[in-house]
């Protein structure tokens, strides 16, 4: 077990230089003594020709496998392999990508599908067949205004005007290499299962977080710096996000997730992207990315899930922040997601969970990233903006105003925060606690250095 990061006070310094960007310059006269650093982590976590397609089947020695069968692939494909293979990957595209009444055009190359609320994948989920998704529920009261600032237009998709029509909602279409870069349809949109534990052995991912336990909390809130950090190879990713944990630490883990990455696995490019994620058996048979399966009920018709994000923040420039909150409606029991300040995304429905059916025990915020160790040595993705907490506003990568909702319904600072890096040498965090920002915390780096071979 690596040593704890000590906790340390960072006064955010600098100011932004952009109308429709956010950044608080904090005073140093207002830093209190931060918690000190204590215990450790829970490691949660269109093909144009028919010869490209076969092609790209034979080099990835795809598993593709639907939820009955398991086919495992040879190096060598017969025709009549090749043929079945491309109907699966079909006939799983056509369940995912619904029927749309509109489709809008990416600068990305992202399209933007405009489906019909009842059509959209949560409700082939049997115990939502049939059903319209639910009203907006009773938002968290907070003690304190909010003082971040919402810019509208916060992803690529939208910057030409174009919207998806009231009763539809944006879902990011998938496209056949998307599906050809998995190890298989099953796993498509899904974790990679690796063990979820206490300790730093973290299996190839490695984190930097700040962390609550000891209570039952009800919702988090937190707004997230937003960069574009350079991911090495196709099957590594890097994520800034917030994690609402239930469960104990083995197979029954229940998590629902939302943040940022980068994950040219399974985006199939570079840009930093809007995400959210679910499991009730510790990332196994249940859950996935975004609206990928069905579960995650979306009611917004504005925000693409999956789609990327625009503007980023920039080295010594402009920041930009996502604010994103997850609490459960005390009335339904549902699981809501808010971006920006009241803009409702979607919930994730009570009966997708078993511990999370009532509380969370744990909330945690940060980033992680995958080190594949590829070339025999550690991976040069960055995680946050790829620069070391000690770099500060402007320079280093943070999350700021850090909130859990409690019993009542209240959104409410956090109290005991600790912080930790599992590999301080690759990755680090800072904490720190001021009334500008409230509990927050600086992290990142570049991975690969002098100290981390």
């Amino acid at each position: 077990m690596n040593k704890p990061v000590q906790n340390s006070i960072i006064t955010p310094a600098g100011t932004q230089n952009s109308a429709s960007s956010w950044a608080d310059q904090a005073d140093a006269n207002d830093n209190s003594k931060a918690p000190t650093c204590t215990g450790t982590i829970l490691s949660p976590t269109l093909v144009n020709s028919w010869s490209m397609v076969v092609e790209s089947l034979k080099s990835a020695e795809l598993d593709l496998s639907d939820n009955d069968t398991t086919e495992q692939f040879n190096q060598t494909f017969k025709p009549g392999d090749e043929l079945h293979n491309m109907k699966m990957i079909k006939s799983h595209l056509m369940k995912i990508n619904k029927p749309s009444l509109k489709t809008i055009q990416s600068p990305d190359g992202d399209l933007i599908d405009c489906v019909l609320s009842h059509q959209q994948p949560a409700f082939d989920h049997h115990q939502l067949k049939g059903q319209k998704p639910l009203e907006p529920p009773d938002r968290p009261r907070s003690r304190h205004n909010s003082n971040s600032m919402e810019f509208e237009n916060f992803q690529l998709w939208s910057f030409s005007g174009e919207t998806c029509p009231e009763g539809t909602i944006p879902v990011r279409r998938t496209k056949e290499q998307d599906i050809l870069r998995a190890s298989s349809i099953r796993k498509f949109g899904r974790k990679i299962r690796r063990p979820v534990r206490r300790d730093t052995t973290s299996n190839g991912h490695e984190h930097a977080v700040g962390y609550v336990t000891g209570d039952q909390y009800y919702g988090a809130k937190a707004s997230i710096n937003v960069w574009a950090p350079k991911v090495t190879n196709q099957y590594e990713f890097s994520l800034s996000q917030m994690w609402v944990i239930s469960g104990s630490f083995g197979d029954d883990l229940n998590t629902i997730e939302a943040g940022w990455q980068v994950s040219p696995e399974l985006y199939g490019d570079n840009y930093p992207r809007f995400f959210t994620y679910w499991t009730s058996d510790a990332y196994q048979a249940t859950g996935c990315y975004n609206l990928l399966c069905s579960g995650f009920v979306q009611t917004n018709n504005r925000i693409a899930i999956g789609a990327a994000i625009s503007p980023t923040s920039s080295y010594s420039g402009g920041q930009y922040d996502i604010s994103i909150m997850i609490w459960k409606d005390p009335k339904h029991g549902h699981w809501w997601l808010e971006f920006g300040s009241g803009v409702l995304v979607g919930y994730w429905p009570s009966f997708l969970f078993t511990h999370l059916r009532g509380s969370a025990s744990m909330i945690q915020f940060g980033g992680e990233i995958v080190n594949s160790r590829s070339n025999g040595f550690h991976t040069s993705t960055q995680m946050g903006n790829g620069h070391f907490a000690g770099e500060g506003f402007g320079k280093a990568s943070y999350f700021r105003n850090l909130q859990v909702v409690d019993w009542d319904n209240s959104l409410i600072p956090l109290s005991n925060l600790k912080v930790l890096a599992d590999h301080p040498n690759c990755y680090d965090i800072q904490g720190g606690i001021n009334r500008v920002w409230g509990n927050y915390f600086y992290y990142g780096g570049p991975g690969r250095n002098q100290r981390c071979p």
